[in-house]
């Protein structure tokens, strides 16, 4: 009986929807186990191949679970929001609400064509007013809420108002910008307005004026992982910094926690080390500098407090708040052209290695505490006013770019750290005895940096510190289409919430931004909608949606609570997460950071929400070229076949050609060494790229130009050959596969083992069409296990044979095995090699037939779920119990021994596994093979 995917498998798929075989409840005797995967954002393009290969691995283990008792929560959604869509909208002039419902059916109907166990009663999309009503409560409660360091957990702002009122300041240990101290009285003299600014620099949610990474083109404010090499990761527009009045998160006040808590977490160390490092605690000291003629104070944060001696200059970020008070009048035009150069400058070149060294001098000078030594202050665009404090002292003897900075503008240079005793140390570490440094001199860089610590506190200039790199997340955008903030201003500007919720988004027909005004601002009547106030026009970041969905997951439909306590102490948090490695430093971080808020707030009952992380690697695609060379004798444009490229020009065809990409839909043999395209190909290329129609194209075979093929060899076709590359799947390299494309001609079930098949999961690895023929294969060889040639069924009742459950048990040992381990590829191949040894035993009982295809269901659910109805089973083969390995059947009845005579191997035998040694020798004196050398010998 023929195999026919079609047939059979959206039959099972119309069977689950219906019998909801995958919706669960939080009410089970059963274990809980919580199985997710990152949300897609549903653009316009849809999936390709390289999308599902994280679904499928969480799938494969979702049903794996199920089938060994526990009680999986497996469920998608859609991170709906975001820049994607209203771009969309504002070229298209489609509404994003329009576009993100019809690419969210699009996703849904192509995730469902490949058979995921999802529990789409638990959806949630970020864009949805029932869901984002929750995202403006946290962000809320974020505002009404301060870090306290001596308790380590947030706590709400009116207990920080009560200790203001009642004391002051003074005794405040809290994560804060807060830098003045008041006393009671004056914080009972100050207006509402003055209070509301202080308190902003305690609340967990606040206002500030900070310089942002700000596209003009897009007309919003982007994060700095949107941000690559100075242009906006989407359309690549340019990205300046801009200092703006935006909305922040003050996630630096759990860094520590975020830091420690990675211990804890069963992620990959490459994951790990990633987040400290964006984390980037380090330890040292706050120094203050005076400054001559002034009253303020250069405050620094350095790691080499022993080298203070060494700091001949000093350098602030442009943007530092003191650089317009300190500028000299002789100074002032070349640090304003130096600032305006700096602001077309994005902080990721601004932070790259050095190449151009810049800066400008401010004309003021600031006093070393230490040694009383005057140091002129310049600026430089390798200071960052968010990083630290945004100053520096600069030691040139030991940092290279402070070296390279004093080598460009001729600024002193002193050794301060004698590293002849450590051959082979570099300037970072902290390695050597102090020279040149007073009271330190002859002391090893570690005691010497304590004892600094010691001596700057000593003369009140300063304390030893811990710093981080880590800087607080910017939290507005200035688009549409985004969560509003149930923030309203009254007319004195000062902040009120707005708990009336889901403040919703009205609808808007225009989206283009203006020079900073969000478009929000267009809907007078709703930002004007509560009498004496102005809402909040600006919107949440995409990231906002996504920092909590998978607590939403536990409890959708509650409209009282973002989740009941009740469905949060059942499921509690994440047992397995499978997402990609861009998301380790943005999303990861920030869901660390809201879900540690939750916790001190008792909401949750878990530190962290993710306990195991699998990062999928890439299914990348292979990218096909043309060759057009430059060096042409004539006006026309001229195509060379790749064979024809190579043995004229080598290894130096990137100096004549030029690589054109082709779309893989034109190529034959696409992806292997026979890529190329015939005379129909050509056409189809120059009819997609008419601005070649004109070109020459020629192979071996001869040319084709202006329409025509024009053999040299008298061949029919042309093979005008394509140079293949493997690299990244998508819109703009013209390779992307359709997965629907695949399921259509080979089913769903070959394309979610054949993605298994390909690599380790955690490796990229090129998708080949050709390689997917052997899967296809193994399918239909067990789909033939069960069938006879006439289409009958070839399922007995007889006993299975000691050699079949030997095969069968030796599958069922490595394929649980290996799923635990997430080696899903070697599970494919066990799977193989069960059935072509099965196929060659020729055997068909029901008692191996049965568990194989339990063994099978989580890899491939609808054959599997066809056979088993075969079986004679009127439920689903993914509700059944997971086959038990059973180690007896490995064990063998016999043992082959050699039998050697002298030394020399005479004869081999099987003999009983149980066999004493005594029986093992009177046996073998009895073999016929063995007589013949015995003869003779006494």
């Amino acid at each position: 009986m023929e195999y026919k995917p079609g047939d059979i498998e959206p039959k099972w798929r119309s069977y689950w929807k219906e019998k909801e075989i995958y919706k669960v409840s939080n009410k089970s005797q059963n274990p809980k186990f919580y199985v997710l995967d990152m949300f897609p954002y549903p653009s316009g393009a849809g999936l390709h191949v390289g999308h599902p290969l994280g679904y499928i691995a969480s799938d494969i283990y979702s049903r794996f679970k199920r089938m060994n008792g526990f009680n999986v929560l497996h469920p998608m959604g859609f991170d709906a929001f975001g820049l994607p869509a209203e771009q969309y909208a504002i070229e298209t002039g489609i509404h994003p609400a329009v576009s993100t419902a019809d690419n969210i059916k699009r996703y849904k109907e192509q995730m469902d064509n490949i058979g995921f166990s999802f529990d789409w009663s638990r959806e949630v999309e970020t864009c949805d007013p029932k869901y984002y009503k929750w995202t403006q409560w946290i962000f809320l409660e974020l505002y009404q809420h301060y870090y306290c360091q001596q308790d380590n957990k947030a706590k709400p702002i009116a207990d920080l108002i009560k200790t203001f009122e009642k004391e002051g300041n003074s005794k405040i240990k809290a994560a804060s910008t807060q830098s003045d101290q008041f006393t009671a009285t004056e914080w009972k003299n100050m207006n509402r307005k003055t209070q509301e600014e202080i308190l902003m620099n305690y609340r967990l949610a606040y206002r500030k004026t900070g310089f942002v990474n700000w596209c003009e083109a897009l007309g919003t404010v982007l994060a700095n992982d949107e941000v690559k090499d100075g242009v906006s990761e989407r359309g690549g527009h340019p990205v300046i910094q801009r200092p703006m009045l935006q909305w922040s998160l003050r996630i630096t006040a759990y860094a520590e926690r975020l830091l420690n808590d990675l211990d804890h977490v069963e992620w990959s160390e490459a994951l790990k080390t990633m987040q400290r490092n964006w984390i980037g605690r380090s330890e040292g000291a706050q120094v203050f500098f005076d400054i001559v003629g002034h009253d303020q104070q250069i405050e620094i944060f350095t790691t080499r407090p022993d080298t203070i001696f060494g700091a001949t200059y000093m350098v602030l970020a442009p943007e530092h708040d003191l650089v317009a008070k300190l500028t000299t009048p002789e100074q002032r035009n070349e640090i304003d052209a130096y600032i305006k150069y700096v602001n077309s400058r994005s902080e990721r070149e601004r932070m790259a290695e050095v190449k151009e060294v810049t800066g400008a001098f401010t004309g003021a000078y600031a006093i070393n505490p230490l040694n009383e030594m005057k140091v002129p202050i310049w600026i430089g665009e390798y200071v960052l006013k968010d990083y630290g404090t945004g100053a520096i002292m600069a030691v040139p003897s030991d940092d290279e770019r402070d070296k390279a900075f004093a080598t460009k503008f001729g600024l002193e240079i002193i050794d301060v750290v004698d590293k002849t005793d450590y051959p082979g140390a570099t300037l970072h570490d902290k390695l050597g005895k102090m020279i040149n440094s007073g009271f330190i001199n002859g002391m090893e860089v570690p005691e010497a940096i304590t004892a600094t610590i010691k001596h700057i506190e000593a003369l009140d200039r300063g304390a030893g510190k811990i710093n981080y790199k880590l800087r607080d997340a910017n939290y507005s955008r200035q688009r549409y289409w985004g969560e509003p903030f149930p923030i309203i201003y009254d007319n004195e500007g000062i902040p009120h919430m707005d708990t009336n919720l889901p403040l919703t988004l009205p609808e808007l027909d225009e989206f283009k931004p203006g020079s900073g005004e969000a478009p929000l601002s267009l809907a007078k009547d709703w930002v004007h909608e509560i009498d004496g106030f102005a809402r909040e026009t600006d919107t949440m970041p995409g990231f906002a949606g996504s920092s909590w969905y998978f607590l939403r997951y536990m409890d959708p439909d509650n409209e009282d609570e973002f989740a009941s306590q009740e469905a949060l102490n059942y499921w509690r948090d994440v047992d397995l997460y499978v997402g990609g490695t861009e998301h380790a430093v943005g999303h990861l971080m920030y869901s660390r950071f809201w879900h540690k808020f939750l916790y001190d707030k008792g909401l949750v009952p878990t530190k962290e929400p993710f306990k195991k992380l699998i990062n999928q690697g890439m299914i990348q695609g292979i990218i096909e070229f043309v060759y057009l060379i430059k060096d042409q004798v004539d006006s026309d444009k001229r195509f060379f076949s790749s064979d024809l490229a190579t043995e004229r020009f080598g290894d130096n065809i990137g100096e004549h050609a030029t690589k054109i990409p082709v779309h893989i839909d034109f190529v034959q043999n696409y992806g292997t060494s026979e890529s190329c395209l015939n005379v129909e190909g050509i056409r189809k290329f120059i009819e997609w790229r008419p601005d070649y129609k004109d070109a020459i194209f020629e192979s071996k075979e001869g040319q084709f130009h202006n329409g025509s093929f024009i053999p040299v060899t008298g061949a029919s076709d042309m093979r005008f050959m394509t140079h293949s590359e493997v690299g990244k799947m998508s819109k703009s390299k013209y390779n992307v596969i359709n997965p629907d494309d695949v399921v259509a001609d080979y089913g769903a079930d070959t394309f979610r083992m054949y993605e298994m098949f390909l690599g380790p999961i955690e490796q990229s690895k090129p998708w080949d069409t050709n390689g997917i023929d052997g899967v296809y294969k193994f399918i239909r060889r067990f789909w033939s296990l069960i069938h006879k040639e006439d289409g009958t069924l070839n399922i007995t009742e007889e006993k299975p044979s000691p050699a079949a459950l030997k095969i069968l048990h030796t599958c069922i040992k490595k394929v649980s095995t290996d799923i635990e381990r997430f080696s899903f590829n070697t599970c494919v191949s066990s799977f193989m090699v069960c059935v072509n040894d099965l196929k060659k035993n020729g055997a068909s009982p029901k008692a191996i037939i049965e568990p194989l295809t339990l063994l099978l269901a989580p890899f491939a659910p609808h054959i599997c779920e066809e056979v088993y109805s075969l079986l004679g089973h009127n439920e689903s083969v993914h509700l059944a119990e997971y086959p038990i390995f059973d180690e007896s059947h490995l064990k063998e009845d016999s043992v082959e021994y050699p039998i050697c005579i002298n030394g020399k191997k005479r004869a081999v035998h099987h003999f009983a596994t149980d066999a004493s040694k005594d029986d093992i020798e009177a046996i073998a004196l009895e073999i016929d093979a063995i007589q013949k050398w015995l003869e003779g010998v006494q």
